[in-house]
């Protein structure tokens, strides 16, 4: 019944954002057997930046000036005690799409690892994870983590595909075009053995979505079978990204997202097609609000974009597909938004710096 109650609630959000937009939506069936654990987004649309230099000592102290600005704890450790504790099971959602020269940074990585460790997490109880083991190995997270801490990646690499480690009771179904499987499952080690997420995007360009932040990181990066939502120049990402977001227990177990500025992409995203694409936003952006955070993610990439020459990530010209094989659809972050899952609206989001 509870699963019936929430597919249904689905359906007036997504005909609403069809108006809105005046594109036909796919049809979406969501399915879980899997309840909320709690409310992730605590501090609703408020983000909090700080700026950060590519060395340890300057990422701790960014990080640690973030979370005391985001929470009003006036001790760090307290500061990520309001999030997790002891008894949790942590993961460390990264995005290694681009390793090893663009990812969710090892140094940032390291330090949350370190928090967590800190604060009396066991470093067996800390996962850091990825849909494909290659990019995880290209990261190398291993050589700069606590001893202890494990890495997880659901498949054998992008093409080999398999769903063993995606559980077959919570998925999105859809048809997008005429595929042979239409369902996208959802990780085991999601739903079955952590107890927190905190996702940690890098700051990237994406050429289907526009951009990839908080919202497309742990959608796309938790659910297999997702790179079918976009074919030739036509994509998808602008419903899909937030209906798998939406599904329980991934949108209630995601509870803190630490988006990476060190390095970032402008240009040919999610990957490094190359190495002039990559530029040093030297910041970190935290918060529990995703659409909050991808909403200001896409003034820094379009702003970037801008300086460089490059169209908008909203131009849906014949002029943009020279530069993108898709139509972009940044519009998928306040397509999310209906769902309840943050604030799109600048005018209601609170920007403080650390």
């Amino acid at each position: 019944m509870d699963i019936l109650r929430r597919h249904f609630l689905q359906v007036p959000v997504a005909a609403a954002a069809a108006a809105a937009t005046g594109d036909a939506l796919p049809s979406y069936r969501s399915v879980t057997p899997y309840a909320s654990v709690g409310e992730p987004n605590r501090y609703r649309g408020k983000v909090v930046h700080a700026a950060a230099e590519q060395n340890a000592e300057s990422v701790k102290q960014a990080l640690a000036s973030s979370m005391k600005a985001l929470t009003g704890a006036s001790d760090a450790r307290d500061a990520w005690r309001s999030f997790i504790q002891t008894t949790d099971v942590v993961a460390i959602k990264v995005n290694c799409s681009g390793a090893p020269k663009i990812m969710s940074h090892p140094l940032v990585v390291a330090e949350i690892a370190q928090c967590l460790v800190a604060i009396g997490v066991p470093a067996q109880n800390v996962y850091v994870y990825e849909r494909f083991d290659n990019q995880m190995v290209d990261a190398n997270y291993p050589a700069v983590v606590p001893a202890g801490v494990q890495m997880h990646a659901m498949e054998d690499g992008r093409r080999r595909g398999g769903i063993n480690k995606y559980d077959q009771r919570a998925y999105v179904e859809t048809d997008f075009f005429g595929e042979e499987e239409t369902r996208s499952f959802m990780s085991k080690l999601v739903t079955q053995k952590v107890t927190k997420i905190i996702n940690v995007p890098n700051m990237k360009d994406h050429g289907a979505a526009g951009v990839t932040g908080c919202l497309k990181n742990i959608a796309y990066g938790s659910f297999s079978n997702v790179a079918r939502s976009h074919k030739n120049t036509r994509t998808n990402t602008l419903s899909f990204i937030g209906t798998l977001y939406n599904l329980e227990p991934l949108r209630s177990k995601t509870v803190l997202h630490i988006m990476d500025g060190l390095k970032g992409v402008w240009q040919g995203g999610p990957f490094v097609r190359e190495d002039r694409f990559i530029f040093e936003p030297k910041r970190l952006m935290v918060g529990t609000d995703p659409i909050a955070m991808d909403r200001l993610l896409i003034d820094i990439i379009e702003d970037k974009r801008k300086q460089m020459g490059a169209v908008s990530v909203w131009d849906r010209s014949a002029a943009a597909l020279k530069e993108s094989a898709f139509y972009r659809e940044p519009g998928h972050i306040e397509f999310a938004s209906r769902f309840g899952l943050g604030e799109y609206d600048k005018a209601k989001i609170k920007e403080i710096q650390a």
